[in-house]
């Protein structure tokens, strides 16, 4: 299969080579950071069918200490005490990569595939997925309808649920070049769904998008088995509804501002993954992990065992219905990010359904006017949740600060010092008392 990739990519080069431009497009560098939903501006002409072959490529030094209190305890079948942490050095973490494959098929109409070419959770080539999406219907030859796509957007097949903004600043395997740190949310928010998306853009700045897919990172035609605790039924495997409503405008050459309102609801999934579907993994490695547990089972490897070291996903498997509020600030090179997330579910075993809230805010400074490629900023990021088991929250805070500089709009490299504590965890878990700080450097490509 990586022969075959090998060829494909090396049969699209030389097409890729006469025409780089796409109609409708976020672009994969410098020139795609604060891009959200693609532009429905029409600046592109299309001539003829075009195909980019572009790609992402991220490597990190890490220097990060971490320390907890857990009380020691041994398990049966595992070496040694389970609840101490991995004596950590400085070093390089496991390097990833993307390839995307883009194509204008036809006016109005462009195709993305994206491929994982190496990461941490999966070394081995993956393809993340691939949409198609419509701009223009020119094909359908009716005046009513070119007229109505000027303002409309249709989304097919499978592709990041647009659920929340942070999911269109968070790294991405070897994408990292619209992250102004390093890491993603503690809570993060993604997930590859198919499914189809619909916006209604307007010139005020309004908009609004409806979305349906079927709930799932891993699709199954298999009828379920599981009966639901809740329901004392089979699992239906029901489709997700997801949606956002939002304002973005640039008042005038100094000042934008965004805000939007995300939802996303399923009741009843195989395996819903929207805090833990990302394939490639976390930019900390090995924060918070104990090697005899991964010694003893089949994944010895501590990248496969843990891929998302420093991260939370509340349990919500069977069921979620979670609502996400973002406020984007931008003025010239002063820009905020705020979140704030309430996100409810539950487990096919549970009853009842348990609460997670996130909130986080981002402060970036960018400099000089009119380049912007060098920036200073800070993130605070909190999540507290009921876990399934527990009788009471626990709270994962983060703090962290960015420098960065883009050498060219391909090439970046940042600097992040991250302090993470755990509050509220049982003695006997290995996160009581738990904390990992310290710096990691990352240098990213994306072209």
């Amino acid at each position: 299969m990586k022969i075959l990739y090998i060829l494909l990519v090396a049969a699209l080069i030389p097409v890729s080579l006469k025409a780089q431009e796409m109609q409708f497009f976020r672009p994969n560098n410098q020139l795609g950071v604060n891009v959200f939903e693609t532009p429905k501006i029409d600046t592109v002409p299309f001539t003829d069918l075009k195909v980019k072959v572009g790609g992402n490529f991220e490597m990190a030094f890490q220097a990060l200490r971490n320390f907890n209190t857990a009380t020691p305890l041994t398990k049966t079948g595992f070496t040694g005490n389970v609840n101490s942490l991995e004596k950590l050095t400085n070093g390089f973490d496991l390097p990833m990569a993307n390839l995307n494959v883009d194509a204008q098929l036809a006016d109005g109409i462009r195709m993305n595939i994206t491929m994982y070419l190496a990461s941490r959770h999966h070394e081995d080539t993956w393809v993340k997925g691939g949409y198609i999406q419509f701009d223009k219907l020119l094909f359908l030859k009716s005046d009513i309808v070119n007229m109505l796509m000027k303002n409309i957007t249709i989304k097919v097949g499978q592709f990041d649920v647009d659920y929340g903004d942070q999911h269109f600043r968070r790294s991405d395997g070897g994408n990292t070049i619209y992250n102004p740190f390093v890491e993603n949310y503690i809570m993060d928010e993604f997930a590859t769904e198919i499914g189809a998306e619909v916006y209604i853009h307007t010139n005020s700045g309004f908009f609004v998008m409806g979305g349906i897919t079927n709930g799932e990172l891993d699709a199954t035609v298999v009828a379920g088995t599981k009966i639901d605790s809740a329901t004392n039924q089979p699992n239906q495997f029901d489709p997700a509804f997801h949606g956002k409503i939002g304002f973005d405008k640039q008042v005038n050459k100094d000042f934008r501002v965004r805000i939007t309102g995300s939802g996303y609801t399923v009741h009843s999934a195989n395996s819903s993954t929207l805090f833990g579907g990302d394939r490639t993994g976390s930019h900390y490695f090995n924060v918070m992990e104990n090697q005899n547990i991964a010694n003893g089972t089949t994944l010895s490897d501590e990248n496969d065992y843990s891929p998302f070291s420093g991260r939370l996903n509340p349990g919500f498997s069977e069921e979620v219905n979670t609502v996400m509020g973002n406020l984007f600030l931008k003025y010239k090179g002063l820009e905020f990010f705020g979140t704030a997330e309430d996100a409810k579910g539950r487990a096919i075993t549970e009853v009842n359904e348990r609460k997670a809230t996130q909130y986080a805010a981002d402060l970036i400074y960018r400099f000089p006017q009119g380049k912007e490629n060098f920036w200073v900023g800070f993130r605070y990021n909190t999540v507290t949740a009921l876990l399934q088991g527990y009788t009471s929250n626990i709270t994962i805070n983060r703090e962290a600060g960015s420098l960065g500089w883009f050498i060219t709009k391909n090439i970046m490299a940042k600097a992040e010092y991250v302090n993470q504590n755990y509050e509220g965890y049982p003695a006997a878990n290995i996160l009581n008392g738990g904390n990992f700080h310290g710096a990691v450097l990352e240098a990213s490509i994306g072209f």
